[in-house]
């Protein structure tokens, strides 16, 4: 069974994308914030991280880099889950290390095929 970290600091999204994703046969962790993800990614590195980007402690693109600059063996996929559309964050999150950007509010059918085109659903 796959799994995958949600990573957004509202509870509401959390259990939102969980529901999703156990429907589609994910194991599901969550977290907070980027640092919180960081701690669990250290303990048990997932298939995929579902990553906001607006959040308190660590913002999601401050635990993309140092996720992706810490060199763990088996790197998970990282699916941006977030309000920003505009052209400069996608490009900046896809630079950082992302592998796919989906929008707010999202859907099953969005997410399964996000998750499809990063190869883990």
């Amino acid at each position: 069974m796959k799994t995958c970290l949600i990573v957004d600091d509202s509870k509401v999204i959390r259990k939102v994308a969980r529901h999703i994703l156990e429907t589609l046969e994910f194991k599901v962790e969550e977290a907070g914030d980027g640092r919180e993800a960081l701690s669990h990614c250290e303990d048990s590195m997932p298939d995929v991280v579902l990553l906001d980007w607006n959040m308190p402690v660590m913002s999601g693109m401050e635990f993309l880099q140092l996720l992706r600059k810490g060199g763990h063996e088996n790197q998970p996929k990282v699916v941006f889950c977030t309000t920003e559309n505009d052209m400069s964050h996608i490009r900046a999150a896809l630079e950082a290390g992302a592998d796919e950007y989906v929008m707010k509010p999202f859907d099953r059918e969005t997410l399964h095929v996000k998750l499809q085109l990063v190869g883990v659903a």
